[in-house]
């Protein structure tokens, strides 16, 4: 691995997260089109030191806010929504360890993530009863060590990973996630992902056969949702950013084509397809979407961020009812705006060869991951009643 940069703060961050956007969106289409997996890429962004801006001050990283991590993902997003999706789960098993690790587990793990380490994921598990049945098995040893079983899918980043943390359930049926090197004996990754959307993300299978883990590698996550708690908030906040990021692109795509190569309709009689009054109203009603949804991605940021600061019951009710909001706004965006690209271009914008409808495809892959309509649920219960959404990872 090259040597990896250490960012310093949140305007730093901000602006190498704006200059890989620029390079990563050269290549996106092509990625899309072959299936190219960007590992390169993903060498080039832990060069950079981007996965290692929420590591605390304490242990050296630049512990930047919310509304920086928010947007380092919407930038991401708009230039590469697949390669803008492998870093998340990274950055939500970062945050565990700051919720859960020991201070000894912190000091080697961030360590790790600031020497361009990265994390991926083995949390979702096919043919269980709901997303939240978890059945793979961290069965102790007399010896204080555990072994792992279990098979798990929708793996984002764990074939890009160094480390790939597996949610598993302990003796007690209690969860915990395992840290586990990307080549433990009897771990895995099979680069079986064949998703219409988000094609390079990788999202494929994990297994593991009598995986050892030692004591050390392992956090009671469980005990993350006994109290006040930002673990989801912060979890689907990025995937809000990633939507957000989606419209824009999606937004952007749409405005170049319409100047450059639409026909205005003969009806108009105008001589370009930017004149035309028609367009021109969709077009207002497609901005007005995205800087909404924006504006509440950075709201929530903002309830996050004062939560961090506050931590109680309320604070995190807050900040988890504004991150579903701006979820909500943001996932119904990416879905109108990228399916109104070809509204608004016209024929020649279905061409396959142009590869526009992988911003459609992205956002209605990315958009299933959890259902907005329980986030509505929340949100109006809160309102109304006052009742306090639940604690889990999905809120």
């Amino acid at each position: 691995m090259s040597a990896v940069h250490v960012i310093a703060d949140d305007a730093e961050a901000l602006a190498v997260a704006a200059e890989l956007a620029a390079e990563f969106r050269k290549e996106a289409a092509e990625r899309d089109v072959r299936r190219r997996l960007p590992h390169a890429e993903l060498e080039r962004l832990s060069a950079s030191g981007l996965p290692a801006v929420s590591v605390p001050a304490e242990f050296g990283g630049a512990d930047v806010g919310a509304g920086t991590l928010a947007e380092i993902f919407r930038l991401l997003a708009a230039a590469d929504a697949s390669l803008a999706q492998i870093p998340q789960s990274h950055f939500v098993y970062v945050n565990v360890l700051r919720r859960q690790g020991t201070h000894a587990q912190q000091e080697f793990f961030f360590g790790e993530v600031l020497r361009g380490r990265r994390f991926g994921n083995a949390q979702s598990e096919a043919g269980t009863k709901h997303v939240q049945d978890i059945r793979t098995r961290l069965a102790g040893r007399p010896d204080g060590s555990y072994v792992l079983d279990g098979v798990k899918h929708y793996s984002t980043g764990a074939l890009f990973a160094h480390w790939i943390p597996v949610l598993a359930r302990a003796d007690d049926d209690t969860l915990h996630v395992a840290y586990v090197p990307h080549d433990a004996p009897g771990l895995t990754v099979v680069d079986d992902w064949d998703g219409m959307g988000q094609r390079t993300t990788a999202s494929g299978t994990v297994r593991l056969e009598g995986v050892p883990v030692p004591a050390d590698r392992v956090v009671p996550h469980h005990l993350t949702f006994q109290g006040p708690q930002l673990h989801g908030a912060v979890a689907q906040l990025l995937h809000a950013a990633i939507d957000a990021g989606i419209a824009s692109a999606a937004l952007a795509e749409a405005v170049e084509f319409v100047r450059t190569k639409s026909r205005p309709w003969f009806e108009s009689g105008l001589e370009t397809a930017a004149e035309d009054p028609l367009l021109i109203q969709r077009f207002g009603e497609l901005a007005i979407r995205m800087r909404a949804a924006e504006a509440l991605l950075r709201e929530a940021a903002r309830a996050v961020d004062a939560a961090r600061d506050e931590l109680n019951d309320d604070s995190a009710a807050e900040a988890s009812i504004a991150v579903a909001t701006a979820k909500v706004s943001a996932a119904e965006t990416a879905v109108e705006v990228a399916s109104a690209l070809f509204e608004v271009a016209g024929t020649r914008s279905a061409l396959d060869s142009l590869g526009l409808h992988r911003h459609w495809r992205d956002a209605r892959t990315h958009t299933l991951h959890d259902p907005v309509r329980w986030k509505v649920q929340h949100i109006g219960r809160y309102v109304l009643n006052g009742t306090r959404p639940p604690r889990h990872g999905l809120l």
